[in-house]
């Protein structure tokens, strides 16, 4: 297990390392906002919902980047191991300086996903591994005239999460006590709708936490967002096209409410 970790850290490292050493690739810097509300809700014979928005804004909080909706009904089907399947809508907006729609516009998608959570804990650290399965209906405009997506393109992506947490008072988290959390995801598109960007996203998230019970615990801190575009620009007076990374910074606050007691 160790060595596997090891692995996957030295992955996303020289694969972010190569991303942002190459000369030849454009680089789009924007500053971020999300706001993330969670809730579970218990059901019968460890069976769960599970319903969440987010709210994730650019420029700071000045335009929209993306609203996000996802449901979906989970099992606990060992007490480190939990399947969930579900169904999310999203809203993605222009914004930065190379939008992701090819018409600098918003377009819907709607997605179905398979996910395994998996938990351990080494002494104080409390470890995550969520591997997610996600098939996207990507929303199109076949002409520039059309007012609405008038299509929908299909793809597949595969996600891993790694998540470490360590409460900050004594060696369990208990009610009215805090907690920092460090995560890394790793978002790879697959199938023959892909171009550009098999490599779709990164994300690493810096946290603090607090935990007031059971029922609440409320997170903040920083994010970064490494997104590349599934498509080429091509600036003016150069001939060939230019992958584009958009590098994503800023705050992230999250309240999860666990309704199962």
């Amino acid at each position: 297990m160790a060595r596997f970790r090891f692995l996957i850290w030295g992955v996303l490292f020289l694969t972010l390392s190569h991303a942002k050493a190459q000369n030849t690739r454009i680089h789009d810097p924007n500053q971020i906002v999300w706001v993330v509300g969670m809730f579970n809700f218990q059901l019968k014979n460890k069976w769960n919902a599970h319903a969440e928005y987010q709210w994730r804004r650019a420029e700071w909080v000045k335009n929209w980047q993306q609203s996000l909706v996802r449901v979906g009904i989970s099992r606990q089907i060992h007490n480190r191991v939990n399947l969930r399947f579900g169904y999310a809508w999203v809203e993605t907006y222009p914004y930065g300086d190379y939008p992701i729609n090819t018409l600098g516009r918003d377009f819907t998608e709607h997605r179905m996903f398979q996910a395994a959570t998996l938990t351990d804990k080494i002494d104080r650290v409390d470890f995550t591994h969520r591997l997610m399965l996600e098939q996207r209906w990507l929303g199109r405009y076949s002409v520039p005239e059309k007012e609405q997506e008038d299509d929908y393109v299909f793809v597949n992506r595969l996600r891993y999460l790694l998540r470490l947490q360590i409460p900050l008072q004594g060696s369990t988290l208990n009610d009215r006590e805090c907690y920092a959390a460090l995560y890394d995801e790793l978002l790879i598109g697959f199938g023959k709708n892909i171009n550009e960007n098999i490599f779709d996203q990164n994300r690493i998230g810096v946290l603090f936490g607090y935990r007031l019970n059971p029922t609440l615990r409320i997170e903040a801190g920083y994010i970064s967002q490494i997104l590349q575009l599934g498509r080429e620009i091509t600036l003016p007076g150069e001939e060939q096209g230019r992958n584009v990374f958009q590098f994503n910074s800023g705050l992230i606050l999250t309240c999860n409410f666990n309704l199962t007691r």
